[in-house]
């Protein structure tokens, strides 16, 4: 590692006006050559080259030193050409500011349309900052394509439009029918099964009911990979449904769609291909860091149409290049962090083999801890079956409730249960779990396994650390 000398830095008043010369670019190597490491080691460590480390002088250089352009020349705006550059920029939002991230993206985003199935990865998508915006412009563009006079207008041009979603979905849905101004009244909750997936006759009935009562059903959200029980919704079943009553499909892969990259168990999203939009955030699952979440959308051009506000100060339809490279205007932003550059390298290091390996593994953990505790005395799981997805969620029962029959206060007492083990675990700082409650059910464990260098001796010790930890409770 090497550290800034800011001192001299910012004392040096021409860092970004001085243009630099020939004579100039001599000296400045003649000066890097001319450096001596010197150390910056305490007393303790100073025998120990682990711990070695130098600091540089940056006093000396100067804009033009840091720029991927030669003698002054402009860079290219030639998409083919662009590849070769360097761009340094965290905020973007047209083609010439960011040219090798708006390839990056527009590439990335085809390859995940062609996972989701679209034939050749045909559609539309933009990196959002993170699934609650993806999911939120689902129901914009759904809207839009059925009333896109409400871009002008305003709901008063609609009827009085209703959305469904299950009762175990993200709340992001329901933060999107408020913020959009459907009105958390017109989000009809669907009722799920016992593992959590969404009761497909339970969609139909309502959306009838709906009907019946003048109401315009327009947008259901499936999920796939619940938040709390890892539940996948019957996409098909339910895609059968939006194409008989004319209703936009939305796939909430926020947490799930990672594993449209592992041939073992991709199938738990059958029918995805059949959605109108499908969130997929590589930053959960995939293991990308933060943030970086895609909206992804079958029919090309409705994010232009909805979003678009054609300002002319900022895209000028008369530019020397093809103006669809500028993705600004069909984002509900105007500047926009760069999140493809992380997951583009990212993709590029591990390839689609190693993100499979990597999903593969983190199932291949949460299955193990499920076997490992199913039939443990002191556990009990939260539903019956194998997770479909790395939740694992399950009760620990401390000695002293075990032989305490069924009823209200055993319940309250398993409550506080949860609650108590995670507080200790926090001040011992050996381990973190989180828990909840789900409907009527007390505060559980749910271990979501997201790190595939997570080991089988880890799971171990978790066990061992509740045990450990409740067993006075």
């Amino acid at each position: 590692l090497r550290s800034f000398h800011f001192p001299s830095l910012c004392n040096n008043i021409g860092f970004l006006q001085k243009n630099n010369n020939v004579d100039d670019k001599s000296r400045i190597v003649r000066f890097f050559n001319d450096q001596q490491p010197r150390s910056i080691l305490t007393r303790d460590n100073e025998r120990d080259p682990r711990f070695r480390r130098t600091e540089t002088d940056f006093s000396n250089l100067y804009a033009r030193d840091l720029l991927p352009a030669k003698n002054g020349e402009e860079p290219s705006t030639d998409p083919q050409k662009c590849w070769t550059s360097i761009i340094r920029t965290s905020c973007w939002r047209e083609w010439r500011i960011a040219p090798v991230f708006v390839l990056m993206e527009q590439l990335t985003l085809k390859k995940m349309r062609e996972i989701i199935g679209w034939p050749n990865g045909e559609g539309d998508g933009i990196f959002s900052p993170g699934g609650a915006i993806s999911n939120m412009y689902s129901v914009m563009v759904a809207r839009y394509k059925h009333y896109p006079e409400v871009k002008i207008k305003g709901m008063t041009a609609a009827p009085r439009l209703v959305l469904f979603t299950s009762e175990h979905s993200h709340y992001s849905i329901k933060k999107a029918s408020a913020v959009l101004g459907f009105g958390t009244e017109n989000l009809i909750l669907l009722r799920t099964d016992e593992r959590g997936r969404v009761i497909p006759a339970d969609l139909e009935n309502k959306v009838i009911d709906a009907k019946q009562k003048g109401f315009v059903p327009v947008f259901v959200n499936a999920t796939a990979g619940s938040t709390v029980y890892g539940a996948f919704d019957p996409i098909n079943e339910i895609a059968d449904i939006c194409e008989k009553y004319s209703m936009w499909l939305h796939v909430d892969g926020a947490w799930g769609g990672g594993l449209l990259m592992s041939r073992k168990h991709r199938h738990k999203l059958n029918g995805i291909e059949r959605a109108n939009s499908v969130t997929w955030n590589p930053h959960k699952m995939m293991g990308v860091p933060l943030q970086c979440s895609a909206i992804l959308v079958r029919e090309k051009g409705l994010l232009q149409g909805c979003n678009s506000m054609c300002a002319g100060y900022l895209f000028q339809p008369d530019k020397q290049y093809d103006v669809t490279y500028d993705t600004g205007d069909k984002a509900i932003q105007c500047g926009r962090h760069v999140d493809i550059f992380k997951f583009w390298l990212m993709w590029k290091s591990k390839g689609t083999i190693g993100f499979e390996k990597h999903i593969d593994r983190c199932l291949e953990l949460s299955e193990y801890l499920y076997h490992k505790i199913k039939n443990r005395e002191g556990y009990e799981m939260v539903f019956e079956g194998k997770p479909q997805h790395t939740n694992v969620c399950f009760w620990y029962i401390p000695p002293s409730l075990r032989l305490l029959p069924d009823g209200e206060e055993k319940r309250q007492r398993l409550h506080r249960v949860a609650p108590k083990i995670k507080a200790m675990m926090m001040e011992c700082g050996t381990t973190m779990v989180g828990y909840q409650p789900q409907g009527d059910k007390v505060n559980f464990f749910r271990m979501v396994i997201s790190n595939p260098a997570v080991t089988r001796s880890d799971i171990d010790f978790l066990i061992d650390e509740i045990e450990r930890l409740g067993q006075d409770l």
